[in-house]
């Protein structure tokens, strides 16, 4: 019997949700594959998966989904791994260079120039480099692992600054120009702006393809990944060359793996305001894989 395919991006965020099938009960059992948000989306999107975690921005992008239910990478009030970085105030923004990997965040940054700093830059996509972005742009967005790095070089060396952003020397990323940098956590500013969560990602397949058995096996490797966080943080620390504990806080304290209530309500919300913007075109509802085309009222 052929197995089903799944896209699952590579960050650390994500390995949670996947534990029992890397490392677990359920290891095997589904062919797995590793990349960005981006291109779990286009591999979904291309019949080249069968189900995938994809920036929650592409759900209203990709015709015929449903979501997994119960299951996301989300962030409650700060995340640290979706940074803006600017060389300037954020008001004096012209030009920001987009993180190519989630399209998710591009559209967050998007709405908070527009909604929370009432600027209107340039954007265009730059590979992941920060010193490369911040050479062509006044701010970059940088998200993922390569984020995390550098939020917690920030953390041991930064101060407040005001309206929630944290000023740190340039030299302490090695930057080479401004002396300071204005940093953003993406979902910090989100629940300022709303008072609601950031939905970040979700698992989503077409059709009939997630039966009952198949999102069983999905919400019972999140609930097994969730029960070995330390040995997830473990893991990374070696792949990532990062503190093991300050991992396991970052799984544990900025990372929420539910869609509940409350973070349904801020992806309906990011959904109306992408929306507004002309990101998306207008946005369907939230359909739930196992209940056929039955919306979900919130």
């Amino acid at each position: 019997m052929t197995k089903l395919r799944i896209s699952i991006v590579q960050y650390v965020n994500t390995a949670p949700l996947v534990w029992g099938f890397t490392n677990g009960p359920m290891r095997g059992k589904y062919d797995l594959s590793f990349t960005v948000p981006s291109q779990c989306a286009e591999q979904l999107r291309g019949g080249e998966a069968d189900i995938a975690i994809i920036p929650a921005i592409e759900y209203q992008r990709i015709d015929d989904l449903v979501m997994l239910p119960d299951m996301a990478i989300a962030s409650k009030k700060q995340v640290r791994s979706l940074l803006i970085i600017a060389k300037k105030p954020i008001e004096q923004v012209k030009s920001f260079a987009l993180d190519g990997s989630s399209r998710s965040t591009q559209t967050l940054t998007r709405i908070l120039c527009a909604e929370k700093w009432k600027i209107a830059p340039e954007f265009f996509e730059a590979p992941p480099d920060l010193g490369a972005m911040l050479q062509q742009a006044d701010a970059a967005l940088l998200i993922g692992d390569p984020a995390l790095r550098i939020a917690l070089g920030i953390e041991q060396d930064s101060r407040p600054g005001t309206q929630g952003q944290t000023l740190c020397q340039a030299a302490t990323l090695g930057i080479v120009g401004p002396e300071l940098l204005y940093v953003h956590d993406v979902v910090s500013e989100w629940r300022t702006l709303t008072g609601l969560p950031a939905v970040l990602a979700v698992w989503a397949a077409r059709g009939d393809i997630a039966t009952p058995e198949v999102i069983a096996d999905f919400i019972a490797s999140r609930n097994f990944g969730l029960s070995r966080i330390p040995e997830i943080s473990f893991d990374a620390a070696r792949k990532l060359e990062l503190p093991q504990r300050t991992l396991e806080s970052y799984l544990r304290h900025n990372i929420d793996f539910s869609l509940d209530a409350e973070n349904r309500h801020g992806l309906e919300l990011y959904f109306d305001r992408a929306e507004k913007l002309g990101l998306i075109p207008p946005a369907k509802p939230l359909e739930w894989a196992g209940k056929k085309a039955e919306a979900v009222k919130l």
